[in-house]
């Protein structure tokens, strides 16, 4: 599979991999500030994004959709930075293809499974009528019925694109993530240790990495270390400034 994406900057290649309902764009911002000392490449995921929709939607399709990505672009030994589904998709491409990286860094997620919490999200999604909706004034009137918070359905209309004129629709592919939504809350698969540097970086208002997950992470990625920043699961984009200060220092240091 092709995965779309862009390319920013110049020096050590550097992948960064978004959440669930994401898009590379998520990323732009911080990319253009990375880009002064890296190659940074945002990647859209199957099914996300510009990037084809495919039946098939699991960590190691996503980890192997890396893979080819980076031998089509004869990337070798890059940093990888994966936020949330992409941050699995990262832990789970450094299982599997452990060679083919120098260093990882995971934003606001553990190695372990969770439980479906989109329900409602993927409900008022799924609600929205195309041939009657005209407008994203009236798609974010009518997610609001679903979604209370309005950052949220922000961040999902963002997705919406013109098929045509007066014709809008979901970039991404909501009838297989709604199918596949529990796959995306499982664990790592093929679990082996993974001895190169490890940053975490968690939210404190998240619930995505609690103390819990300190040891099950040490013993996972015991060259790893864990950061936190006093904001929600978005740890990049609550706190820009912070996060990129949490990446170089361990970069530089590393």
């Amino acid at each position: 599979m092709e995965l779309n994406f862009k390319k920013v900057g110049d020096g050590e290649p550097l992948i960064i991999l978004h959440g669930l309902f994401g898009s590379l764009d998520n990323w732009l911002t911080l990319a253009k500030k990375l880009g002064q000392h890296f190659e940074v490449y945002l990647v859209d995921a199957r099914n996300h994004g510009q990037s084809p929709h495919s039946e098939e939607f699991n960590y190691d399709v996503m980890a192997d959709d890396l893979y080819e990505f980076l031998m089509q672009h004869n990337i070798i030994d890059p940093i990888i930075l994966g936020h949330s589904m992409g941050g699995k998709t990262a832990m789970q491409f450094a299982m599997n293809y452990p060679t083919r990286l120098i260093k990882l860094i995971v934003a606001d997620i553990a190695p372990k499974p969770y439980p479906v919490h989109h329900t409602s999200i993927i409900t008022g999604m799924r609600a929205l009528n195309f041939n009657k909706i005209k407008t994203r004034k009236v798609a974010d009137e009518q997610l609001s019925r679903h979604i209370n918070d309005s950052s949220t359905r922000q961040f999902l209309l963002k997705n919406l694109y013109w098929v045509e004129k007066e014709e809008l629709a979901w970039r991404f592919n909501l009838p297989v993530i709604d199918r596949d939504i529990e796959i995306i809350g499982q664990g790592l698969q093929n679990i082996e240790t993974f001895e190169k540097p490890t940053l975490f970086i968690r939210g404190e208002k998240s619930n995505y990495i609690t103390e819990n997950d300190y040891e099950p992470i040490a013993a996972i990625f015991p060259k790893s270390s864990i950061k936190s920043l006093a904001s929600g699961h978005w740890v990049h984009a609550e706190k820009p400034q912070e996060f990129l200060a949490l990446l170089t220092s361990f970069l530089i240091r590393n």
